[in-house]
This record gives structure tokens, sequence and C-alpha cells, in this order.
């Protein structure tokens, strides 16, 4: 067994050698092995490295309130989240099973540790003995099984959760395979897996992932029964304004004591130079992230600035199964005229490098490089023309207010360039969201996974809840269902590149880029980390005066 100690397996070394070799960076590196039970420690130790440990300058000081500019939206089921914020939110008071750590590692969270079969069909939980529910219960098995089905249930709307655990679910009945979900004894949970699959544990520390007391049922609303295991505890949440928490009065965190008095969340939009100003009046002390277009403004404030390259993203999709775009010809012809370089310019300033439609990135471990397509503006308008599309109105729609509209409307403004008929519709956050994955052709941001094949899982396998452009075709399904159980990211890259050409000839994404992930905060911030999918970890941040 591969287990979450130091003891490591020959998988786990082979990695390493790949490492050291040059066939895959620290990053890639630190992730996969942690996916296989190696400590931080062990991992490092097979690179001839030493950990690194968290320097504090000074020790912390208790006390004060941390305010946070972040958009506040609804918290109800965290396995229906399908934005970054609302895990932000409840992260404060309901924990992971796993956390994928700013060293791009796995973590123990409410998992003690686990263990992997060699052959990666069989995982064995271990369930954290002291961590306490905030409303005095003893955190259990019991717990991780009830989560476990939740996330099975393919019926419940918007549960991104299925496409995670996809392995563990029949087919045929849309819940937990009978027998997947193994309780072994009060503190241990086996999982038996009918085929492997690597992208398990990264599946547990996504942020849709948090888990719920088992008491949690169908019409439950973590706004109105907060009931959680981390260090703080909710106090208010009033949707589009504010949220705000408070360090656990029971002191029962399993973590030890935090320094913080509680985090208050307060939402100015989409509307960063309201955030700006927040900074330059003292009203807020971070922000959930820099884009682009106001990095200078911030730091013109004097602000510390923490940045760092992830697998972060926009997409323009449009859905194969609704007309016109349910024409291939069209939908190569749009993708065709657009060039990704150009786009990464104007629309975040070059902070980033650009990408090739099909949603993989370097920073994946299983990332091959294709051949690139250069874009042929008069060439596209032909192909048009000859699918019948030469004057096909293409409305195209964005969220408003931020670079996620600018990106939009450059790839709008180079569409008309090439002769296309275009609309442009932007519609106003809390609008947009209501319908984010039936939009016959928009604009969508996705956050950085740990592995490329996790994310074609969760965007781009026929019929999951964030199949946004409707991609459906049985070839890549299954193609996908294999590279899923590949260990050795060499043999899995062959998978991906076919998968990588497969989705970027199907046309249905311009992927423009891949962007930094930027954060600015004030001095008086101590201890804290920009996360390269923006979670906000707050239990050992501190305030200076």
């Amino acid at each position: 067994m591969i287990k979450t100690q130091d003891t490591v397996r020959p998988v786990v070394a082979k990695l390493a050698e790949d490492t050291r070799a040059g066939k895959m960076d620290r990053r890639e590196f630190m992730a996969l092995a942690s996916t296989f039970g190696a400590s931080s420690a062990a991992a490092y130790g097979l690179l001839g490295m030493a950990a690194p440990t968290p320097a504090q300058a000074q020790e912390g000081k208790r006390g004060g309130v941390l305010r946070v500019a972040s958009q506040v939206m609804d918290i109800t089921d965290p396995r229906k989240y399908d934005w970054t914020e609302k895990g932000n939110v409840a992260r404060q008071f309901c924990e992971p099973l796993v956390r994928w750590a700013s060293d791009f590692s796995f973590q123990p969270m409410l998992l003690e540790g686990w263990e992997v079969s060699d052959n990666a069909m069989t995982y064995t939980l271990k369930v954290r003995r002291n961590a306490v529910w905030n409303n005095g219960d003893a955190f259990t098995a019991d717990d991780v099984i009830h989560n476990l089905e939740r996330w099975c249930d393919k019926s419940a709307e918007g549960n991104s959760m299925a496409a995670r655990m996809g392995t563990l679910i029949d087919p045929d009945t849309g819940k937990a395979l009978a027998g997947a979900i193994e309780r072994v004894d009060d503190f241990t949970v086996r999982l038996n897996l009918p085929r492997p699959d690597i992208t398990l544990i990264a599946g547990m520390s996504d942020y849709p992932a948090l888990v719920v007391h088992r008491s949690f049922g169908e019409d439950s609303d973590l706004a109105r029964a907060p009931i959680g295991t981390g260090p703080f505890e909710l106090v208010d949440i009033q949707i589009g304004n504010s949220a705000e928490v408070k360090r656990r009065e029971d002191g029962k965190w399993w973590g030890g004591d935090v320094y913080l008095d509680g985090i208050r969340f307060i939402d100015f939009g989409n509307d960063n130079s309201a955030i700006v100003a927040a900074f330059d009046g003292d009203e807020v002390d971070i922000n959930d992230e820099s884009t682009a277009d106001f990095i200078e403004a911030y730091d013109a404030l004097g602000l510390i600035k923490q940045s760092k390259p992830t697998a972060n993203t926009i997409v323009a999709r449009m859905r194969m199964d609704t007309p016109p775009y349910d024409s291939k010809e069209l939908r190569n012809a749009i993708q065709l005229a657009c060039d990704n370089a150009v786009l990464l310019a104007i629309s975040i300033n070059n902070e980033g490098i650009p990408a090739e439609n099909h949603h993989v990135a370097p920073f994946h471990p299983e990332y091959a490089e294709l051949p690139r397509i250069k874009a042929d503006p008069a060439k596209a308008i032909e192909m048009a023309r000859a699918a019948g599309h030469g004057d096909t109105e293409i409305e195209i729609i964005s969220i408003d207010g931020d670079w996620r509209t600018t990106t939009t409307d450059a790839i709008g403004a180079q569409l008309r360039q090439a002769g296309f008929n275009v609309k442009r519709t932007v519609m106003p956050g809390n609008t947009f969201w209501n319908d984010w994955t039936k939009y016959p052709f928009s604009t969508t941001n996705w956050g950085p996974r740990p592995l490329g094949v996790q994310v074609l899982a969760l965007a781009y396998r026929s019929g999951e809840a964030w199949n946004e452009s409707g991609h459906e075709n049985p070839e890549f399904d299954a193609l996908l269902a294999k590279a899923l159980g590949v260990f050795d990211a060499d043999k899995r890259r062959e998978h991906s590149a076919k998968l990588q050409s497969m989705l970027q000839d199907s046309g249905v994404i311009i992927q423009p880029f891949w962007r930094n992930q930027a954060l600015h905060h004030t001095d008086r911030v101590k201890n804290v980390n920009a996360h390269q999918f923006r979670e906000m970890h707050y239990e050992q941040v501190w305030l200076d005066a």
C-alpha cells in the first residue's frame, strides 16, 4: 500500500526520477506524489531537498477582524457551488477532507491520511479522530460516508461533485455503486473502485467538496444551519453585501488556536475601482484577487502584491447542441478567426501565456505540446460562408464589469474584423450566473485543477453538470476513462495528446490564455499566501497594529 507517511512506493520514486530528469516540474511532482501518499517531507527528500518551513518574522498577535474585499454569494449546498467565492466564505467554518496546498501538494485536513493500493482501485481513508463539529458532535466515518454518498448523487441538479466521483457511481442508478463505499470502523472508510482513478484525492480538495454534517439533507441550507468543523463560526451572511465569521467560541478546532477574532467579507461586486478606493480609505485589508487591469492602481497605493503563475483561464465556449453552433464547420471557423496571443495582450496585458483551445495547461503533468494553429481570419470567414453561416448572427455573451468583459469584447472585435456578424451581450453578475451553462455562446472563467484529465472530466465529459459546451463524444469519454487510471505522466500524456487534439478539433472553445493569479494586501496582514485557486486559508493569518 502507498501511505501518507514516509513510506515511498515505486510509483512515487518513478515520479521523483522523472522530475530529476526534467520530465516534470516540481509543482507537478508535489501534486502527484502526495496523491499517492507521500508527505511533503518525503517528496522533497526524494528530490534531494529539505521541505520548506513557513517563515514568520515575529510571533503572531491575537485579535482583530480581517476585512476582505470579495463577492458574497449564496452558500446553500457546497456540492452545488459553482463559484470560488462561495467556497471561500463557507471554508472558514466547513472544511474539506483534503487541501490542495500552496506548494501544490495534497495535505490531510478532515482526513488524517489515506492509503492507496498499487493499482489505485482501493483507497483507505483515515478519518481525523480529534475533529469536533461546532454543535458538539464528534466527526466520524459516518460524516465522511454521508458526504461521499451525496457527492455521488447524479440526480441532484448542479452537483458537480458527481463528475469528480464518477468512478464510484453506478451508471444505471446514478448513485454510489453498491459496495464502493465501505465503513470499516468509526474512523476508517474504504473505497472500492471498479477501475483505477488517480483523481479522487484531487477531487476531494476542490471547493465544492467542503464537508457538511451528517444531518445535512436535500432541503438543508448551510447559511441557516452553519454546522462545521472549521476554526470559525458563521455570524451573518447578506448575499451581495457582506458575510462575517468569528473565532469558534468552544475552542475545539482540531488545528489549535487561531489569531483572528473574525473575518468580514465585503462585497464590491465587479467594481475594482471601488476596491481601490476602499484600500485607500482603510476600509479593507486584503482583496480576493487583483486583475491585470488594476494591478498598477493597487501597486500605486503601496500595497503588498503576491502573484503566481497558475492554470487559471477563460473559455469562450459554444454549445455544440444548440444552433447555429451545432455546425462544427462554424465552430472551427470562429475559432480560427481568433489570435490568442493578441487576446492575451489586449485582455490582461500579457499577465500570463497564450493557450491552445484544449484546456490542458503546460502546468499539468500530462500536457502534450501540439502543433500550433495560426489564426487565419480570411480563411475563417470563407469556412463560415461555405457552411452557410456567412451572415449568421453570432451573439457572444459575458458577465459585466471586469477582465472577462474585456476579453469577450476582444474576441468579438476579432470576429467582426474577420467579417462575422457579431452581437455583444453583457449581463450583470447576478443574472449571468443563473444560467451560465446554458448560453449558446458565452465566456466563463475557470480556476486551475491539479491534473489535466481532471479538468477534461469536469468540463467536457458527456452529461456532466459543468459541461457548459454540451461537448459529447463517446470516443473522447472512453479514452478519458482510460487516462484517469494511468499513473505514469509520460504514458498519460500519450492519451492526453489525443484528448487535447480531439477537443481542439471539435471547435467548442476559444481558450485565449492562461493567466497569472495575484492579490494585494496591506502591510498589517501577516502570514498570508496567495493560493493558486484563490482559496482563502486564514487560520494562521494575523494582523499587526
